[in-house]
């Protein structure tokens, strides 16, 4: 375990080692990138300053840097490694050769994070990278125009493999060292165990001695100080263990002998009282402590004798009652389904009685409204009547304004037929120069005399039309007063119908009332007919339950040891025959 140890201890350092030198060769990769960069964007300075593109041309001030391969010799020569200058994606001026050995012009940056940095997101990126193959410690940087797009890219690596050359020398000369150190430790630990370990396997062979049973060997050792007398003197603690776990296996052998017999003989007597047989009681002496159990065993079969004497006996008389209990629920469904029958009956009688007192109500309620319509419509009457009066009188104060009217009318044509006449006395005196004005008036004196007739013509009408309004106003009165005893007798008329439609609701709510009940006392008599018969099958599946009781009963042998017991048992059985001669159904009456 110690050389594992080593070994392990060994091979970690190495691991540790190799990642430190490979994380320090990374850190100065990454560091001589940013140097190798700053001395890029120098020799493009030099060469001019500001960068424009032209198509697939790239230029620094005036020199144009497509296939310009001094500016990328000139940094390879300054600070080693690799230099290529991108229009775009593309490669326009490098020093990485193809395995042809030319210059790899006109091949493209491949898509990755350094592409989707420096031309997806302007910023500049610093990494590991493969170029046509090889890993380089790469180092890309946007190259922009003056309004600050991309385009360009200026890229410097260099080899992974210069650097990691020199930490591979290291690891190689600090695994060899590592190697001899762990053997030669190797070698002195199993040296130091052997002598160490010595008393232990000593200590093995006197724990493998108890292990087989040998407890009469003494432990070596146990009057040392250091952890192998810890040892010793825990091995001597088992050897006494040992020695107490076999003197107890001893009695346990003696007590499992004694079990097995106090189970094979209640094992027998159990096999016995399956077979029904409960006259076998155990009369082998046990040991004291399984003296209980077979007082417990002979006195439950004692009581187990007496109680199957007693279901035995209980049967017979069950038996008996149960037969009784049947035949007179018999009787009693047979009774209760004949009045389930009359209920019926009265129940279909009350319900055509419940029918045509609804029916009843219904026209009695729609006779009551047939009563209201007229009573509205008696009421509609009398209004257009007063109204019809009221309306008469209005045209006879109208015809009294229009006689006024009339008799202004007459004064005028008499007036104009005196200013005519006047007219033509003048026209008379004037001679010729007055004739066609004598023949004006002898014209409007005409029109006068006939305005004047047909004023006594209208006055007349008038008086004929106010004699009739007056007879047809007294005409309606008549009619309001008939109206008015059509709805006084209507009114009655509804009201007694509304009474004798309260009754006929009053009386068809009650003999409602009274078929629910029928109903209930019909479903109840159903429901106690239902339980009769469940009454009847239930004594008769108890008479049958207790016929296989009785045979289950008499398959067990119930002959009682010699100890007392005839006379309980004769005690028992006077009980069975005074019991016997009861029954259960006595007690319930036959009318029930």
């Amino acid at each position: 375990m110690i050389v594992i140890a080593l070994i392990a201890l060994s091979a970690t350092t190495a691991i540790g080692m190799h990642t430190v030198l490979y994380d320090s060769a990374a850190i100065q990769g990454a560091e001589r990138q940013e140097s190798n960069m700053r001395v890029a964007w120098s020799v493009l300075h030099t060469a001019g300053k500001g960068f424009r593109a032209e198509g697939d041309r790239l230029y620094v001030g005036g020199t144009l840097l497509n296939g310009n391969d001094a500016v990328v010799d000139r940094i390879k020569s300054l600070v080693g490694g690799t230099a290529t200058i991108f229009r775009e994606d593309m490669r326009i001026s490098t020093n990485v050769k193809k395995d042809d050995g030319k210059r790899a012009i006109g091949t493209t940056l491949k898509q990755g994070p350094a592409h989707d940095a420096v031309l997806g997101r302007g910023e500049r990126y610093r990494g590991t990278t493969d170029i046509l193959g090889k890993p380089y410690f790469a180092a890309y940087d946007p190259i922009r125009d003056a309004d600050g797009r991309v385009i360009g890219v200026l890229f410097v690596g260099i080899p992974t493999a210069d650097f990691f050359a020199q930490v591979d020398s290291v690891e190689r000369r600090q695994l060899a060292i590592a190697i001899v150190v762990t053997l030669i430790a190797a070698a002195g630990c199993m040296i130091a165990a052997r002598v160490m370990f010595r008393p232990v396997a000593a200590m093995g062979q006197m724990m493998t001695a108890l292990a087989q049973g040998r407890h009469d060997l003494s432990v070596p050792g146990t009057e040392r100080h250091d952890e192998i007398g810890e040892m010793a003197r825990a091995v001597a603690v088992f050897r006494q263990d040992g020695i107490a776990k076999q003197a107890a296996d001893q009695a346990k052998a003696r007590t499992d002998a004694e079990q097995k017999m106090v189970v094979d003989t209640v094992s027998i007597h159990l096999s016995h009282l399956s077979g029904g047989d409960l006259t076998t009681t155990i009369d082998t002496d046990f040991p004291a402590e399984y003296a209980a159990l077979k007082a417990n065993f002979n006195g439950a079969l004692h009581r187990l004798h007496d109680l199957i004497g007693s279901v035995s006996e209980s049967a017979t008389a069950i038996r008996t009652g149960s037969g009784e209990i049947a035949q007179a629920s018999e009787d009693l469904a047979r009774r209760t389904e004949s009045n389930a029958a009359s209920l019926e009956q009265t129940a279909a009688s009350v319900t055509q009685m419940d029918g045509r007192l609804r029916a009843s109500a219904v026209a009695a309620t729609r006779t009551v409204e047939r009563a209201d319509q007229a009573i509205a419509t008696v009421g509609g009457g009398r209004a257009v009547a007063d109204e019809a009066v009221q309306a008469m009188g209005r045209v006879s104060d109208s015809a009294k304004g229009i006689d006024s009217v009339i008799e202004g009318l007459d004064k005028i044509a008499f007036q104009t037929r005196v200013l005519a006449m006047n007219a033509a006395v003048e026209a008379g005196r004037a001679g010729d120069a007055g004739r066609g004005f004598a023949v004006v008036a002898d014209l409007v004196s005409a029109l006068a005399m006939r305005a004047e007739e047909e004023a006594k013509r209208a006055r007349d009408q008038l008086t004929m039309t106010q004699t009739d309004i007056v007879t047809a106003v007294e005409a309606v009165t008549k009619v309001d007063g008939a109206l008015a005893n059509i709805s006084g007798d209507v009114t009655q008329v509804h009201e007694l119908l509304a009474t004798m439609a309260a009754d006929n609701q009053a009386q068809s709510a009650a003999i409602t009332q009274i078929s629910a009940a029928i109903g209930m006392m019909d479903q109840s008599t159903q429901q106690n007919a239902a339980m009769v018969e469940q009454t009847s099958a239930a004594a008769r599946n108890l008479a049958g339950d207790v016929g296989q009781l009785a045979d289950q009963a008499s398959r067990f042998k119930v002959a009682r040891p010699d100890r007392g017991g005839r006379g309980a048992q004769v005690r028992r059985s006077g009980q069975v025959r005074t019991g016997a001669g009861r029954s259960p159904v006595g007690l319930v009456p036959t009318a029930a």
